[in-house]
C-alpha cells in the first residue's frame, strides 16, 4: 500500500526535481562546479483541472526530447504573436492591434529583479560626483548640503553581467563567467531616506541612452503644496535626443494626486524604476506617481542620486536591473492556440524556445514499400542537435561500415548505415505543446547548509 502510495504521489499530485544549470537565476540555482543545486517541489495536480498561466515557473518534456524534463518560465500563451525587442518583451492578439509590453505581476518581478551589488559587497558601489559633506559606508550615504552621487562610473553604463542576482554566499564557489554584452536601461533604486528639518528635496535620477528621468521628492523645508512627481527630458531641455529616442508630443510630467512631503528625521521607504516603459515612484510601499513612456533603442544606463537643502540620510540603497533577453533583433513568432513560449530568467545561459531547432534526418522506413510497391519508402526523423552526441557516427573502421546513432525526438536510440541516411535541413520548433507541460514549480526546499550560510527555502513566484 505505502509504494503504490508513493507512485500515485509521485505521478500525480507533486514530485521533486534537481536543477542542474543556471537557467533560472536568480529564481532557481543550478551549478556543476559548486555543487550547489536547488530541489524543488512541482504540483502536477492543478494543471490537471486548468490551463497553464504566463509567468508561472513549469517543468515540462523538452520538445526536441520527450525524455528529458525542462524548467522554464511560460512568458508565451497562444494562440497570440510574440517578440523579444531590445530585452523587453511584447504581444498582441493579432496583426492589426499594436505591440504591447509585457509586465510581470508584482510578486514575479519582485523574484526577477537582479541586484547589482553584489561584485563588492565590502565597499560602496556609489560615488560622490559633487558633495562636500556627503560620505559613502558601504551601501549607506550620508548627505550634508547639496551634492551628488552616482552608481559605479557614470560613464560607463550597466550591463547584463552573468552574475548579476546570484547570492552573494554562491558567488565565491562559481567559476569565472565574464559574459556580457548589453546595455541594461530597465533599472531600479530602492532603500530609505530620512530627511533633515531643513531639506527641500530629494531627487533620483535614471538614464537611458540620452534620456533623463528624474523622480523628486518634496523635502520638509519645501513649498507648501508641493507634490512627488517625475520628469522626463525634451528635445534641448536638458540633452539632445537622437531622432530615435524622440519623445516630442509624449507626456514628461507626472504627479502625485495629493500634496506630500519628507516628514523631519523620519526614515521612509522609496524605490523608483524604469520597467518596461513604465516609470514609477513609490514611497512607503505605494506607487505615488507612474508614466507610461515610448521604448528607447538606445539603453546604455546610469543612476543618480541628489538632494538640496541641509542634508539627509540613504540606507540600505539597492540597484536592481531587468532580464535582459537575449535574441535577434526584433525576433518575433506567432504562438498556436494550445502552445506555450518558454524563456529562463537567466537569458544569457538558458537553452530557450528561441533557440530550439530540430534536426532533421532522412531514412528507410523499416522495409516499408513506395506507394507504387517497386522502391523503399522513407521516412524523416527528428531530434535535438547536441554537438557530436547526436547524431553521432559508431564503428567507424567496421568491416560492414560505419553506423549513424540517432535520438529522435521521444528520446529513442536508432542506428543506420551511413549509406543509407540523408541528413536534411533544421526546423525551429520553439512551442510546447499542452500536453508536454507536466507541472507547477511551487518552492525550493534544498539545499540547507549552515557552515556555507547556504538556506535555499523559498517559494517560487
Amino acid at each position: 500500500m505505502a509504494i503504490v502510495m508513493a507512485i500515485l504521489l509521485k505521478c500525480f499530485i507533486i514530485e521533486a526535481y534537481k536543477i542542474p544549470t543556471g537557467s533560472m537565476q536568480p529564481t532557481l540555482v543550478g551549478d556543476e562546479a559548486s555543487g550547489v543545486k536547488d530541489r524543488i517541489l512541482v504540483d502536477k495536480l492543478s494543471y490537471a483541472f486548468s490551463d497553464p498561466k504566463r509567468w508561472e515557473v513549469a517543468v515540462f518534456r523538452y520538445p526536441l526530447n520527450h525524455a528529458q524534463n525542462f524548467v522554464k518560465r511560460i512568458v508565451g500563451v497562444g494562440p497570440e504573436e510574440f517578440r523579444i525587442d531590445n530585452g523587453d518583451l511584447w504581444h498582441r492578439a493579432s496583426a492589426e492591434e499594436d505591440w504591447m509590453p509585457l509586465r510581470r505581476p508584482r510578486a514575479v518581478q519582485t523574484e526577477t529583479w537582479k541586484r547589482l551589488d553584489v561584485d563588492a559587497p565590502q565597499e560602496s558601489s556609489w560615488r560622490i560626483v559633487d558633495g562636500r559633506g556627503w560620505e559613502l559606508d558601504g551601501r549607506n550615504l550620508k548627505v550634508r548640503g547639496a551634492g551628488r552621487a552616482s552608481f559605479r562610473n557614470e560613464h560607463t553604463s550597466i550591463m547584463d553581467k552573468y552574475f548579476d542576482g546570484y547570492p552573494e554566499e554562491l558567488i565565491p564557489l562559481m567559476p569565472s563567467k565574464r559574459v556580457q554584452h548589453n546595455a541594461v536601461g530597465d533599472l531600479r533604486i530602492d532603500g530609505c531616506v530620512t530627511a533633515l528639518p531643513g531639506t527641500t528635496g530629494v531627487a533620483f535620477e535614471l538614464r537611458e541612452g540620452r534620456r533623463r528621468y528624474r523622480f523628486l521628492v518634496p523635502g520638509p523645508a519645501a513649498d507648501d503644496g508641493a507634490r512627488p512627481r517625475i520628469e522626463v527630458s525634451r528635445d534641448g531641455e536638458w540633452l539632445g535626443l537622437p531622432r530615435e529616442d524622440s519623445i516630442e508630443g509624449a507626456p514628461t510630467l507626472a504627479e502625485a494626486d495629493a500634496s506630500w512631503k519628507l516628514p523631519a528625521n523620519e526614515s521612509v521607504a522609496f524605490g523608483v524604476q524604469n520597467l518596461d516603459d513604465l516609470l514609477s515612484l513609490e514611497l512607503d510601499g505605494e506607487v505615488v506617481a507612474s508614466l507610461e513612456i515610448d521604448a528607447a533603442r538606445d539603453q546604455a544606463s546610469a543612476a543618480y542620486i541628489e538632494a538640496s537643502g541641509e542634508g539627509a540620510d540613504f540606507d540600505d540603497l539597492m540597484v536592481r536591473r531587468d532580464i535582459y533577453y537575449t535574441s535577434g533583433p526584433n525576433w518575433r513568432v506567432t504562438i498556436p492556440d494550445g502552445h506555450y513560449f518558454m524563456l529562463g530568467d537567466n537569458t544569457q545561459n538558458s537553452s530557450d524556445s528561441s533557440e530550439w531547432q530540430l534536426i532533421r534526418i532522412r531514412v528507410p522506413s523499416d522495409g516499408a514499400e513506395s506507394a507504387d510497391g517497386t522502391e523503399p519508402a522513407t521516412r524523416i526523423l527528428r531530434g535535438s542537435q547536441n554537438g557530436d552526441e547526436n547524431p553521432r557516427l559508431v564503428g567507424i573502421g567496421d568491416p560492414d561500415g560505419a553506423r549513424l546513432c540517432f535520438v529522435d525526438e521521444f528520446g529513442e536510440k536508432r542506428w543506420y548505415r551511413v549509406d543509407e541516411t540523408e541528413r536534411l535541413g533544421p526546423v525551429a520548433a520553439p512551442f510546447v505543446a499542452r500536453n508536454l507541460i507536466q507541472g507547477r514549480a511551487l518552492a525550493v526546499f534544498w539545499p540547507i547548509k549552515p557552515w556555507q550560510d547556504i538556506y535555499r527555502l523559498k517559494w517560487i513566484h
